[in-house]
C-alpha cells in the first residue's frame, strides 16, 4: 500500500497511482491532524474528496509518529524549534505531546484518535495504540500492550462511522510469548481485520522474522492480517509467506528521491557514473511509463541536475515495482506455487 503520509503519495498522482494498479494507499492521522486539520478535512469531504482519490484508504491512528517524538532525533530536532521539556508525556488516559511543527501542544486519547481518522474519511481505520521503542525490555513491553489492549475497547466504542472499518494492533515487542498472549486478547474481538505493530524499529531481520512467525501463527485465519511499516522487496517476501496480506512502507519513494531503483535484476543506484552512457531502460521486465520511455542515462542525467522531473519518474518505477511484486505473488498462491516464486524473487534487490 503506497504511503500518502500528507494526502499525497510524494511525487506521483492519484492518476499515475491508478495506472500503477495501487487499490489502496495510506494517510498518516498525526501529520493530517496538524496539517491541514480534522475540521477542514470534515468540511471538505474527508481525504477522498481531498486528493481525488476514488479507492479505498487506510489511515494509521498517529500513535506511531507520537511516540517516535520521544526518540532521540526527535528531542535533537526539539532544539532547533526551540521546545523544551518532553516531548511526549504518556498516561492511562492517553498522550500529551507537542508538535514537530511548532512545539504547540496536544492532546490525544483513542477516541480523539477514532475521530480524526472518520473526519479523514478512511476506509480502514487503526485503533490507537502504543508501540514500545525497539530493544525494550519485557516489562516496558507488557505495559505498553495493557495501554494498547484497554485504548482498543475504547476506540471500539467510539467507532460511529459505519463505512469505516476497525483494525487492532498486536504489539509484544520481540518476545515471541507475549506476542502470542497479545493476539489472544485482540483477537477475541470481532474486528474487521488485525495489524502487527512494533516491528521494523531496530531489531534485528532475524529477530523480526522469528517474532513475526510466531505472531502469524496464532492469528485468525479468516481475518486480513497488516504488518505496519515494513519494509524491503525482501521482507513482503518473507512476510507472504509467513502469512502476511498486507504491507506499507515509505520505502519505494523515499529510495527513489535518493537514488536507490528497484528492478528484477537488483538494486540500482542511478547516482553511479556507470549509467551515463547507458542507453538501457532501468529494468527491461517492466512496463511502467519510466521504463517504457525512458534510459538510464536519462534517468542519471535528471538525478545529477536536481530536475523536479526525476522524483516522479524514479518513485512511479520504484511504486510500480512493488505493486507488481505482490501481485506476482498473489498470482503465485493462487496457481500454488509460492514457493518457487519465493526463491526465483527473494535476494535480487538486497
Amino acid at each position: 500500500m503506497p504511503v500518502g503520509t500528507v494526502g499525497s503519495v510524494k511525487g506521483l498522482s492519484p492518476q499515475q497511482l491508478d495506472d500503477a494498479g495501487a487499490q489502496i494507499i495510506l494517510g498518516n492521522t498525526y501529520h493530517l491532524m496538524l496539517r491541514p486539520g480534522a475540521d477542514l478535512m470534515r468540511e471538505l469531504g474527508g481525504l477522498h474528496q481531498f486528493m481525488s482519490w476514488d479507492k479505498p484508504i487506510l489511515t494509521d491512528s498517529g500513535g506511531f509518529q507520537v511516540f517516535s517524538l520521544a526518540s532521540g532525533q526527535a528531542r535533537g530536532q526539539s532544539k532547533k524549534t526551540g521546545m523544551k521539556g518532553p516531548l511526549v508525556t504518556i498516561g492511562d488516559d492517553g498522550v500529551t505531546f507537542r508538535s514537530h511543527l511548532d512545539g504547540s501542544k496536544h492532546r490525544m486519547r483513542p477516541e480523539d484518535s477514532m475521530q480524526i481518522q472518520m473526519a479523514i474519511g478512511a476506509d480502514i481505520i487503526m485503533a490507537f495504540d502504543q508501540c514500545p521503542p525497539g530493544q525494550s525490555d519485557e516489562a516496558q513491553v507488557r505495559l505498553a500492550m495493557t495501554k494498547t489492549s484497554a485504548w482498543l475497547r475504547r476506540c471500539m466504542q467510539s467507532m460511529t462511522r459505519k463505512q469505516s472499518r476497525l483494525f487492532g494492533i498486536v504489539q509484544g515487542g520481540v518476545y515471541p510469548h507475549l506476542r502470542r498472549e497479545h493476539v489472544d486478547d485482540i483477537c477475541s474481538t470481532d474486528l474487521f481485520g488485525y495489524s502487527i505493530g512494533g516491528l521494523s524499529v531496530g531489531e534485528s531481520k532475524t529477530q523480526m522474522l522469528e517474532t513475526l512467525d510466531a505472531t502469524t501463527e496464532v492469528m485468525p485465519d479468516d481475518k486480513p492480517r497488516y504488518l505496519m511499516g515494513v519494509g524491503t522487496p525482501n521482507d513482503l517476501l518473507d512476510g507472504i509467506r509467513l502469512g502476511v496480506d498486507m504491507f506499507d512502507c515509505v520505502m519505494p519513494t523515499r529510495n527513489a528521491r535518493n537514488g536507490t531503483l528497484f528492478t528484477s535484476t537488483g538494486r540500482v543506484s542511478i547516482k553511479r557514473r556507470e549509467h551515463r552512457n547507458s542507453r538501457d531502460p532501468l529494468d527491461p521486465n517492466c512496463s511502467c511509463y519510466t521504463c517504457i520511455n525512458f534510459s538510464k542515462a536519462y534517468l542519471h542525467h535528471l538525478y545529477r541536475t536536481h530536475e523536479l522531473l526525476y522524483f516522479q519518474l524514479a518513485s512511479l518505477h520504484n511504486i510500480t515495482y512493488y505493486l507488481d511484486l505482490v501481485r506476482g505473488a498473489r498470482a503465485a498462491i493462487e496457481q500454488g506455487a509460492f514457493e518457487s516464486y519465493y526463491h526465483q524473487h527473494h535476494g535480487i534487490n538486497h
